[in-house]
């Protein structure tokens, strides 16, 4: 009773860390291009195109880990496909970050419901709340429902 007592609070630990990273990380919809791995550091690197059509690479944690790779088996049935992503920053060293994934979701269609792509041009605003109301209003999307990428 005591090991599985120690061993369900290490993993509650754990599902809190990462809801944590979930909850604090930036969200943007983007095409996966790419997976592949990074020879210098191990980790997963996913090659993302923006609606916009900018490209950004972004990392996983090490192939070793189970985090790491679960979300590079992820990203690899996700390629080609349109997706939310999940981003923090962690550092590198003193005086530089690295961009993280920290979850993807697939938007399948390519639809997403209006209160997470309000959310998402909120952040794309950098939380200046009139700014984002006003792109939404000038681009004329509805206030419930879905809305296409």
């Amino acid at each position: 009773m005591h090991a599985l007592t120690v061993d369900l609070h290490l993993i509650a630990q754990q599902a809190a860390q990462d809801i944590d990273r979930l909850e604090s990380a930036s969200r943007f919809v983007a095409f996966l291009e790419n997976v592949e791995i990074e020879e210098s550091s191990r980790r997963g690197l996913l090659t993302l195109r923006s609606p916009a059509g900018d490209t950004e690479h972004i990392r996983t944690e090490q192939q070793e880990t189970d985090r790491g790779r679960d979300l590079i088996e992820r990203a690899r049935g996700l390629q080609g496909r349109w997706v939310l992503v999940f981003r923090y920053s962690e550092k590198a060293s003193a005086t530089k970050s690295v961009r993280m994934l920290a979850h993807l979701m697939d938007l399948g269609d390519g639809a997403i419901a209006v209160n997470l792509a309000k959310k998402i041009l909120l952040d794309d605003a950098g939380g200046a709340a009139p700014r984002a109301q006003a792109a939404w209003a000038e681009a004329g999307l509805p206030d419930s429902g879905a809305v296409s990428v």
